[in-house]
């Protein structure tokens, strides 16, 4: 049977990594946000106010597109951030700051809504939670020039709109990772726990969490 999961969270929270390594563990396919392909990213950096509707609808058009074709895609597949993310976080969170006017953002909405409405939802959305700190410490860790920029209120705003969004979601079943206490690249057991717990959610085991004594168990594999 073919499984479409998408993972979610912040900037820096580690799911392109995850995506990799479920394909691994699995066999399935990847499908990679795209970061130096966006021709507006680094305007959008310098200048919000300027280049954010222009960066969220190459996002939004990209994202579908890529819906589109992991959808026609036989195999099961893994998409690095979900198409729901770009209106529900980012362009809402640009819209409340005032970089996106209120009419861009209706047009951005009615665009979305209406092609939203088209496509398949994943059968699961894992979403991988983390606090601020952490998020910091990550995006310090990767060494992106581009994000070096990104502040410590973005972040917090984002984190906010990501809880918010999670707990109104019902598309499809959602795992949500605490981030904090996992560390999925340098303990293969928290690896190994997160793949254990996204079978048990697309096989319908009832309610999935993770507990802190697996959490503990799991470091030591």
């Amino acid at each position: 049977m073919k499984r479409y999961i998408a993972i979610a969270g912040n900037i820096g929270v580690g799911k392109s990594t995850l995506v990799g390594k479920i394909c691994n563990r699995l066999g399935w396919e990847p499908y990679y946000e795209p970061v130096a392909e966006n021709p507006y990213l680094e305007d959008f950096y310098s200048n919000m106010e300027s280049w954010s509707f222009h960066s969220q609808v190459f996002f939004l058009t990209h994202r579908l597109r890529s819906h589109k074709e992991l959808l026609a895609n036989p195999s099961s597949v893994v998409q690095d951030r979900s198409v729901y993310e770009d209106a529900e976080i980012f362009a809402k969170n640009l819209h409340q700051r005032g970089y996106i006017t209120d009419r861009d953002y209706k047009t951005y909405l009615g665009l979305f809504e209406l092609l939203v409405e088209m496509l398949k939802p994943p059968d699961l959305v894992v979403y991988l939670q983390a606090s601020v700190p952490t998020l910091k410490a990550r995006i310090a860790n990767r060494g992106r020039n581009i994000e070096s920029n990104i502040s410590e209120e973005y972040l917090t705003q984002l984190s906010g709109l990501y809880d918010s969004w999670i707990d109104n979601f019902s598309l499809c079943p959602v795992l949500t990772v605490p981030a904090d206490d996992m560390d999925f690249v340098a303990f293969p057991g928290h690896m190994e726990l997160i793949v254990k717990k996204v079978e048990e959610k697309l096989d319908n085991r009832g309610e999935v969490i993770f507990a802190p004594e697996d959490i503990r168990q799991y470091l030591s594999r």
